[in-house]
């Protein structure tokens, strides 16, 4: 018996040694499907969406209407990643409105089939919706849901991270990156592959999910992979009918041995701003949303991402240039023009993420509407670049409280909240900024000096004390201590006017009309289309599985659509498992 138990104990030691081998080979394939399995079971208590409504006191939602001003020409697509390449996301379409919104159903759904994270943006294009996930991109009709076409590119991945944040289009092309860090070219009828171009190196963990933006013969995106010890931000500009590399630009100081990819845009930046401690490699400032373009200046808009070691903010003195900065840069030559600094110093993984959106206001001015991780609205006058707001959206808790290896910080917004990659939208009908938030927290202790300098270049380096993996970007509270939010902002003074309050996180696309209504979705998978003077609900149901990608409108011969991305499935997120589909909803005309 003895011998017996002393042999199963054996075989069990060389069973677990064996998978313990396979999964360190295959890390990037187990991630997934170890984060599916517990999110799958920290899901199953999950509640039904409910949503809540405030005013701003002394606000009379039924005055509101007096400020109306008429709607901008719309010719009913969207074109880009955020309507317009100046990124307000207003649409002018107005057969669905607040009269007749409570008749709103699906009318159809494409289904991927693929267990993914699904947060593309969605685009609608002489009679095609683009979008895509981490390996695919899809063409399908915009009245039905039938599929077009749908390309596969079979790559592996520099991260486990399975997202993509969707397509741009320009003359019959459509682009997209990857998570190997290429750039891809497709024919728009048929999806024939162009060419493709490298902006990356996964095997130093870098990649390129963000949603190009495209201009003037010209492509736009940038690497992600700046919360890895040694990866540096760069933006490029390629060319759209080669794919040839026009510049590139690095977003934090280029050093002596870093690749040089392209022709340099002209930069003042240099290492004074960085004082890295240890011979440490600096490292962040990468990007990974969306991008924002001037047309009538040519200005392009990048949103530059946080520092590394993102909790240690004492191994790298300074401002961190150009980190948790909007870079504006010449688009035709990659030359600096300047630079918006929003975080003077970040220890929280806040990044600039989301695109900002350049808006005339009620009152003349010009301004940039900026939502990042760390829960706050920033308006500047583009003109004077003056900080004219920086209004708190979302929940704001010891963010001046630094951290330690001696103890724990709970902070919020956490290391995934505030706005992630879904940044502000404006009606200038009634002078409001719509900005959908996160509301959850994070705990994080931080190693101490010694380990973080010794982390192994190119590997997650957020300076982070734990065993736990998962755990990573810091320990998130538990799942549905959440919230999300939708805040409508007075885009001339900063102050709130009315706020819905959601029960799960708010990271879709929003979606503002002339029809009085703006649309927007959460992580339950409920899907909302509110009264954009007051934010009363007019409709709302569970659609699908969690909502984190685009929201848009349409128009069509059948009359307005609203499309919609669900079924987002991924790592960080505790969300229902389901596939990831694209529904398009209408007036129920029965």
């Amino acid at each position: 018996m003895k011998r017996a138990t002393i042999f199963a104990l054996g075989v069990a030691a060389i069973a677990g040694a064996a998978a313990a081998v396979t999964i360190y080979v295959n890390w990037n394939a187990f991630v997934p499907i170890a984060a599916m399995g517990i999110n799958y079971v920290r899901y199953l208590n999950a509640p039904a969406g409910k949503l809540m409504v405030e005013t701003a006191p002394g606000f009379d939602g039924a005055n509101s209407t007096a400020a109306v001003r008429s709607s901008p020409p719309d010719d009913g697509l969207w074109p880009s990643y955020n309507k317009t390449l100046d990124s307000n996301r207003f649409s002018s379409l107005n057969k669905i409105n607040r009269e007749n919104a409570d008749r709103l159903k699906v009318l159809c759904t494409y289904d991927t089939h693929q267990y993914t994270g699904f947060n593309s943006g969605l685009l609608m294009v002489d009679g095609a919706l683009l979008f895509a996930t981490d390996h695919d991109t899809y063409s399908i009709d915009p009245i039905t849901c039938r599929e077009k076409w749908h390309k596969h590119e079979s790559y592996a991945p520099a991260t486990p991270q399975a997202v993509n944040r969707g397509v741009a289009y320009l003359d019959g092309r459509v682009f997209r990156g990857t998570q190997d860090g290429r750039v891809l070219a497709f024919d728009f009828k048929s999806g024939e592959r162009l060419w493709e171009a490298a902006i990356g190196d996964p095997k130093k963990s870098e990649s390129a999910p963000a949603a190009p933006i495209a201009w003037n013969g010209l492509v736009f995106i940038g690497n992600a992979g700046g919360d890895f010890k040694g990866v540096k931000g760069r933006m490029y500009a390629l060319d759209a009918a080669t794919g040839r590399i026009v510049w590139e630009f690095y977003l934090v100081p280029k050093q002596p041995g870093d690749p040089t990819r392209g022709p340099q845009g002209v930069s003042p930046l240099d290492t004074s701003s960085w004082d890295v401690a240890g011979g440490s490699p600096i490292s962040g400032g990468a990007t990974w949303t969306s991008y924002t373009l001037d047309p009538t200046t040519g200005l392009l808009y990048v949103p530059g991402g946080n520092p590394a070691p993102d909790f240690a903010a004492t191994l790298r003195g300074g401002a961190n240039l150009y980190t948790d900065s909007v870079v504006v840069l010449d688009a035709k030559t990659g030359a600096y023009q300047t630079h918006f600094k929003l975080a003077p110093k970040d220890w929280h993984d806040w990044d600039i993420s989301t695109a900002p959106a350049l808006v005339t206001t009620a009152s003349g001015k010009r301004v940039m509407l900026v939502a990042p991780k760390d829960g706050h609205l920033y308006g500047f006058d583009l003109d004077t670049k003056e900080r004219l707001y920086r209004a708190p959206v979302t929940a704001v808790e010891n963010a001046d409280v630094p951290f330690s290896a001696e103890k724990s910080v709970h902070f919020c917004p956490g290391s995934v909240g505030g706005a992630e990659w879904n940044g502000p939208a404006y009606d200038p009908q009634n002078n409001l900024v719509l900005v959908g938030e996160v509301q959850w927290c994070t705990t994080v202790r931080i190693e101490p000096t010694r380990k973080i300098e010794g982390a192994a270049k190119f590997s997650p380096w957020s300076a982070e004390d734990s065993i736990n993996p998962f755990n990573v970007w810091g320990n998130a509270d538990p799942v549905f201590q959440w919230a999300g939010w939708l805040y409508a902002v007075d885009a001339d003074s900063g102050q709130w006017r009315w706020r819905a309050k959601t029960n799960y996180p708010v990271q879709s696309g929003v979606a503002p009309t002339a029809g009085g209504l703006v649309f927007f979705g959460d992580m339950g998978g409920n899907f909302y289309a509110l009264d954009a003077d007051t934010g009363r609900e007019l409709w709302g149901e569970k659609i699908g599985g969690a909502i984190g990608g685009g929201v848009i409108t349409y128009t069509t011969p059948q009359g307005q659509r609203v499309a919609a991305a669900t079924g987002l499935t991924e790592i960080l997120w505790p969300t229902e498992i389901t596939t990831a589909k694209v529904s398009i909803l209408g007036l129920d005309e029965n």
